[in-house]
């Protein structure tokens, strides 16, 4: 069995090193990968959300089956690609088709869905070009802070939370001229929601589904959870407040009515799918839908799996999930990410990464890197995910941050408070 595991980042690194250690993979294949890739299987130069180059990939190495790790091909239909093409629709894709990767391509999408199969989340409006002159008059409904996203993809940046009326409706403003292009022909205000955050993951063959461990992950660039919003500065797995009682409601409430929503609206979704979750006062509200694994949590989700994730993974393409058994470790697993100096705004490239063979007892995955010159240098604003294990998360975030101070590269930085609210 060879598999191609698309994506360069940390997820991707992740799903290759733990998918390595299958007896079931002859070999393993990451487009494009990146430094780290490279050392548990071989990268291949080709663009995800290029499909003719993806297909040239898979007849010239013998491709078995393809897992797909960024939203935007599964947004763009690999999915459907394949299975419209001659050659390529007998190769099992992981990850939704194009219809149901929309839960994550369109906010609005997502939101209408959860409304219609009365699944918990903010209240709302969308809003586009013709309709900006409501805008104020439901901001006005609302109490500050007002949360702003872009209907599309942004790359991260789509999400804006803002405490001035004003200030919110020229956001929206901009938003709908173009500041995030075709992403931000709609835009959906909601309701702030006052809680603490958490990830959920669940894999399906679009009959049945696995749980798989859950996740809390740090957004923003400062201590304390202060300045920007990044694409995520570390992660902790298990989550303390996650209480069998709390995640007995998420089942309940979300994972159960959102599969049984999608079968009944004709909408057949095989992969994983992540619920970005709020805990509300002990009740789970939706923030969000993704159509694949996050990242920096899937740096932590990924090493507590202990059997072999490609049963789960084959287990989809063979539509057998509920077969499949499972078990995870019920240590803890936490991560700390290294990012270039001036993310997640300006930053340079290039910069060697030093002390990479010094770590131990953890795992580095990397999230930005590349070889030059038979160096390993840095290609990205998040760089490289310092995970450990330990027995209680104290001890796994000591393991974190102590290999994280071994590396180095000019301008590198990482928050120094993972975990301190838990």
């Amino acid at each position: 069995m060879n598999i191609l595991i698309l994506g360069s980042g940390g997820r991707e690194h992740a799903l290759a090193w733990k998918l390595a250690r299958s007896r079931k993979i002859s070999r393993i294949f990451i487009g494009p990968g990146n430094a780290g890739t490279s050392s548990v299987g071989t990268n291949l130069v080709i663009d995800p959300e290029d499909f003719k180059g993806v297909k040239k990939a898979v007849i010239e190495n013998s491709i078995n089956m393809v897992v797909v790790g960024p939203e935007a091909p599964l947004v763009e239909g690999i999915h459907d690609f394949f299975l419209s093409d001659e050659h390529l629709k007998n190769i099992p894709v992981i990850g939704p088709k194009k219809s149901a990767a929309r839960l994550e391509g369109s906010k609005d999408f997502a939101k209408v869905f959860l409304s219609r199969h009365k699944i918990p989340t903010a209240a709302y409006k969308s809003f586009d070009a013709g309709t900006l002159k409501e805008v104020v008059p439901f901001l006005r409904t609302l109490k500050p802070p007002y949360v702003i996203k872009a209907d599309g993809l942004a790359a991260g940046k789509g999400v804006v939370i803002i405490d001035n009326i004003s200030e919110a409706g020229k956001e929206v403003r901009d938003m709908l001229g173009g500041k995030f292009g075709d992403a931000g022909k709609k835009v959906v205000i909601e309701q702030f929601l006052k809680g603490i955050e958490l990830s959920v993951f669940v894999i399906t063959d679009g009959k049945s589904y696995k749980l798989l461990p859950e996740a809390k992950d740090y957004k923003r660039i400062g201590a304390g959870d202060t300045g920007l919003n990044t694409g995520g500065m570390g992660a902790v797995s298990p989550v303390p407040f996650a209480s069998p009682e709390f995640m007995k409601k998420v089942r309940e409430r979300i994972i159960d009515p959102t599969m049984k929503g999608l079968s009944d609206d004709g909408i057949i979704y095989k992969g994983f799918l992540f619920f970005g979750l709020i805990n509300v006062e002990g009740d789970p509200f939706v923030i969000e839908y993704n159509a694949r694994l996050g990242d920096p949590e899937s740096e932590v989700i990924i090493p507590r799996i202990k059997s072999d994730l490609f049963e789960l993974i084959e287990g989809v393409a063979m539509e057998n999930l509920s077969e499949r058994n499972f078990e995870t470790d019920s240590g803890f697993v936490t991560t700390v990410m290294l990012v270039s100096g001036g993310y997640p705004e300006h930053y340079e490239k290039g910069k060697e990464i030093h002390g990479l063979e010094q770590t131990k007892e953890c795992v580095v995955f990397h999230s930005g890197t590349k070889i030059s010159d038979n160096k390993v240098v840095t290609s990205g604003g998040r760089v490289l995910a310092v995970s450990s294990m330990g027995t209680t998360m104290k001890e796994s975030l000591n393991g974190s941050y102590a290999n994280a101070r071994l590396l180095s590269f000019e301008k590198m930085y990482f928050r120094p408070d993972i975990g301190f609210d838990l």
